[in-house]
């Protein structure tokens, strides 16, 4: 985890003209995650995928890794992030989850988590089971379609597996997760009240299947209304086994 430094708006963020313009920038304290962090590399921070554009010159020979400003960096927030994530209500002193890229040919527990947010969730309710921590959530239908119990969905970039799902025809549908007692000491949503928002990000396997499906409906659809033109040109109908 990470602690939130400063979330401000800048006005001379440098373009690709050569021009300045207002924008977004979010700076964190972290300590892992900039071990072989670089500038224009990923961190997710809360599960969004953003690009440092500051971090500590570690290659200067003042720098001292024990002072707390080194452990600084900085990421830009663009327009659409803040419309689907909840950065934009992040304050000064809050916890972030951070994670950096992963490596190819490593593990990756099961669970492939892309940074990509799809939108937002809510907590409605949260209760302890033993050890384990229960949570749930409320999201809109577009994002609960492709949830599944026991798939798995990505909560503010923690990838845990759906314990259960409800869905309803009138009003927003829920599901919930558990966290065992090691996950609940390394991530942000213990912390969570209960009207708390969330970045939720889904199987992007799901949305693969899901336009496939559509393709194929489309096709399908396409060859039922030609076969239907064909039945109408034809001179006559079948009555009875006899034209």
């Amino acid at each position: 985890m990470g602690t939130v430094v400063s979330l401000k708006e800048t006005a001379n963020l440098k373009l690709w003209d050569g021009t300045t313009g207002k924008g977004t920038e979010l700076t964190i304290k972290g300590s892992v995650v900039l071990q072989d962090a670089y500038l224009g590399c990923s961190i997710a921070v809360n599960g969004v995928c953003l690009t440092a554009s500051k971090l500590p010159n570690v290659l200067d020979k003042s720098f001292n890794p024990e002072d707390p400003e080194n452990l600084l960096f900085t990421v830009g927030l663009a327009p659409e992030t803040l419309r689907l994530t909840n950065l934009e209500q992040l304050s000064y002193g809050e916890k972030v989850n951070l994670e950096r890229a992963s490596l190819i040919g490593g593990r990756n527990s099961g669970h492939s988590v892309q940074g990509h947010i799809d939108g937002k969730g809510k907590v409605i309710d949260k209760w302890q089971d033993g050890d384990s921590l229960f949570l749930k959530f409320q999201t809109p239908k577009t994002i609960l379609k492709y949830i599944v119990k026991k798939g798995f969905i990505a909560i503010d970039g923690t990838s845990l597996t759906v314990c259960d799902v409800h869905r309803s025809l009138k009003d927003d549908g829920w599901f919930t997760v558990m966290l065992v007692g090691y996950t609940q000491n390394h991530i942000i949503l213990p912390e969570k009240k209960v009207g708390s928002e969330v970045n939720l990000e889904v199987d992007v396997i799901g949305k693969y299947a899901e336009s496939a499906v559509q393709g194929m409906d489309e096709r399908v659809t396409l060859l039922e209304e030609e076969v239907r033109k064909l039945k109408l040109s034809c001179p006559g109908h079948v009555v009875g086994g006899k034209l």
